[in-house]
């Protein structure tokens, strides 16, 4: 099957990148193919909904985009157009209801992807924006047609402009593979190569530790650290003991330093404070408090509440000499170190750095190398903290490329 009709927009991703550039060319009178490889769209997605969609933030809007790290200059025109409130008002204006966490996360009111989704794919194909699943991209044919693999075979595409919104590497059962990449290349695009984002990471724990605290948490602890580059990190939260290392909120915040750090030195050692609430006056008066009979570990379960997988980890990582001094115990408690040697693989990892570089897009995200070819979303150079960031900024990535696109056809069209 060899069809070569002209298609107007073709959007290679049906996820929110791709689906809200769709969104902008109907809106303004173009004719839109959306193509996914998978039985059908949004399915990453729908998986950051499983838990309760966390759709977007509410803190103010410089520590919002300074969330996007070294990519906030690149990121924050386009929040500008479409910052967290103005994403807020588009889900309303699809009938979903949202609400602000105690964490100052957005939610849609009944925590759910699908209904969103669902509300969302009905307006687009009103809008007359026709979907195709089961669409694998396969780059360019010889003549510059899109090469897709499909159920009735091999299909050839010719579009007046094409939107890559592709995604990142991670997740490769829901589509994101990163397969673009040498296909990028191959046509002079710049890109750094994929790496793990918001991930966990592996530590050399003992057998013992690692069978009897795989899958505790720990709560309300204080993650500290500073890699050799200058950069800091420092803040309060929640991670997870794993049988390979550490994961879990807390450490995904943390982890583009980690992972950095790690390709620099060969390993990242991070800090945990274990009683974030005290001081270290404080716990070393506790620790030093006579206990009688009593082993030191029922000392400190009475007089620190350190039990379970926080005295876990403070027996693992502190040797049994420092455990018995006070002034060392008491400064481990406070600052525990805990040393990471690699990042989990991008399979596992909720998103990914790397991708297509901002130097080798114009201002309307068009690639300077393929005219005509736009980019937007994950599969760009930028990388983001979970919190609703990722979201947000793949949301105002597709509209602000499908804006540009519109713009670049029409200015075409009047020549």
């Amino acid at each position: 099957m060899n069809d070569s009709t002209r298609r107007g927009v073709a959007i290679i991703g049906g996820g929110p990148a791709g689906l809200m550039a769709a969104e902008v060319l109907t809106a303004r009178g173009y004719a839109v193919d959306v193509y996914d490889a998978m039985p059908s769209v949004g399915r990453k997605f729908l998986l950051a909904g499983i838990g309760g969609l966390n759709i977007t933030h509410s803190e103010a809007y410089p520590a919002f985009v300074g969330r996007y790290g070294d990519r906030a200059e690149q990121i924050a025109p386009l929040l500008k157009d479409f910052d967290a409130d103005a994403l807020r008002a588009w889900v309303h204006g699809l009938g979903v209801e949202t609400f602000v966490g105690s964490s100052g996360r957005v939610f849609p009111k009944e925590m759910k992807a699908a209904p969103l989704l669902r509300a969302w794919l009905s307006r687009l194909r009103e809008a007359g924006a026709r979907i195709h699943v089961r669409h694998r991209w396969q780059g360019w044919n010889a003549d510059g047609s899109l090469k897709f693999d499909t159920p009735d075979g091999e299909l050839a595409v010719r579009a007046d402009a094409t939107l890559l919104a592709l995604g990142g590497g991670s997740w490769k059962k829901l589509g994101s593979d990163g397969r673009w990449m040498p296909w990028l290349a191959e046509k002079g695009v710049a890109t750094a190569p994929l790496a793990p984002s918001n991930c966990g990471f592996d530590a050399e724990w003992s057998d013992f530790f690692a069978d009897k605290f795989a899958g505790e948490p720990l709560k309300s602890i204080g993650l500290a650290f500073q890699g050799g580059d200058g950069r800091e990190f420092k803040r309060v939260g929640e991670c997870v003991i794993t049988k390979s290392g550490i994961e879990g909120s807390l450490v995904y915040a943390c982890s583009a330093l980690l992972r950095d750090e790690i390709a620099r030195a060969g390993s990242a050692t991070c800090h945990l404070d274990l009683i974030p609430a005290w001081d270290e006056a404080k716990v070393l008066a506790e620790v030093s408090h006579p206990r009688g009979s009593r082993s030191l570990s029922s000392h400190l379960q009475s007089r620190l509440n350190l039990k379970g997988a926080r005295a876990g980890i403070l027996r693992e990582c502190l040797d049994k000499d420092s455990f018995q001094n006070p002034v060392l115990l008491a400064a481990a408690i406070k600052r525990l170190p805990v040393t990471v040697t690699a990042a989990r693989p991008i399979d596992e990892a909720i998103s990914t750095a790397g991708g297509v570089s901002f130097s080798a897009l114009d201002e309307r995200q068009m690639l300077a190398a393929l005219p005509g070819v736009f980019c937007a979303g994950e599969m760009l150079d930028w990388e983001a903290p979970t919190g609703g960031y990722l979201l947000t900024a793949c949301f105002a990535s597709g509209r602000a490329a499908g804006q540009g696109i519109a713009d670049w056809l029409e200015q075409a069209e009047s020549k």
